[in-house]
This record gives C-alpha cells, sequence and structure tokens, in this order.
C-alpha cells in the first residue's frame, strides 16, 4: 500500500469518527448531520479538524470540539487541532437529509426550505409542519426555542408543543 493510499484511509478513517460525533444540543443529530464538520486533514504532523459553529455564540461548540478530541484520542490518534471557522457562516443547507429526517422523528420540525433559495421573492412561511401529527395548523410561540437554533411552536392540530430548527 503507498504512503498516499494509507494517509488518505487514516483521514477517512478519522472523519468516519469526528463525523459520528452526536450535537451536545440535539443527540440524535452527529455534527456530520448538522453539518458543522467541515475538514479532517491527517498528516505527519497529526490530525486537524474544522468545525464551523451554527452561530458565533453557540454554547455547544466547545463540548463538541472536546468530543471529537475524545474520540479522536480514543481511537489512537495523537496531535490533534480542532480549529473553529466563521467563514463561510454555517447554514441549514449543510445539513444531511438523513439528518432532517433523524430532527422529524425526534419531534424537531426541520428547516422548511433552503437558505439558498432566497433569490428572487422571499418565501413566506405559511405554516410548519408538526413532526408528531403532520398537522400544519400550527403557530409560533416563541422566535426562541430550546437553542438559539430553533424556535418554539404549538400543534392547533394535536395541541403538542415543539421546536423547528430554524433556516440560516
Amino acid at each position: 500500500m503507498s504512503a498516499a493510499t494509507a494517509s488518505a484511509r487514516t483521514r477517512d478513517e478519522a472523519w468516519r469518527i469526528a463525523a459520528a460525533v452526536p450535537d451536545p444540543e440535539v443527540p440524535v443529530l452527529t455534527i456530520e448531520d448538522l453539518g458543522v464538520l467541515r475538514a479532517v486533514e491527517v498528516d505527519d504532523s497529526g490530525v486537524r479538524v474544522t468545525l464551523t459553529p451554527t452561530y458565533s455564540g453557540c454554547p455547544a461548540i466547545d463540548q463538541m470540539r472536546d468530543d471529537v478530541l475524545l474520540s479522536l484520542t480514543a481511537a489512537g490518534f495523537r496531535d490533534i487541532t480542532v480549529d473553529f471557522t466563521l467563514s463561510p457562516a454555517w447554514t441549514t443547507d449543510w445539513m444531511s437529509e438523513a439528518g432532517k429526517q433523524k430532527l422529524e422523528a425526534y419531534g424537531i420540525a426541520p428547516p422548511t426550505h433552503r437558505a439558498g433559495e432566497r433569490r428572487g421573492p422571499i418565501p413566506v412561511m405559511i405554516g410548519v409542519k408538526c413532526p408528531r401529527c403532520g398537522s400544519l395548523r400550527t403557530r409560533e410561540v416563541s422566535r426562541f426555542g430550546s437553542t438559539a437554533c430553533k424556535s418554539h411552536f404549538e400543534c392547533l392540530a394535536c395541541l403538542e408543543p415543539f421546536d423547528h430548527f430554524k433556516v440560516h
């Protein structure tokens, strides 16, 4: 096996391990599902992981860094650096489709459209589908839910409260 192949394999393994780290605020999502994991590089000097927080004041990003460090260290990697980048800014467009499905199954309404679709007419949110009963008869109770990246809704059909992941 060539050194380049071994390096790529090691990079793929490091990515797989980092990608499996759960989001501390929504533990059904991994940081890969969320789109926070941006890059993993492996070379002779060690492993460098790049994360983009969902917003600049995200309180969970330090926990994500610590969990990535612990996971990679437990797998035998050494000399690990975790960097944060705010540019380009995180967007819900980076969330995986599997992650959006996990959110809905967990009881959190996923983002309803792509942030990149904001060219031309501005989309108006008519309703957010209840993740429990599927009704569009919902109302926003508070622009801020259990975390700043979510808003709090109530379903007028089943009367259950739920969070909606805001489109960024």
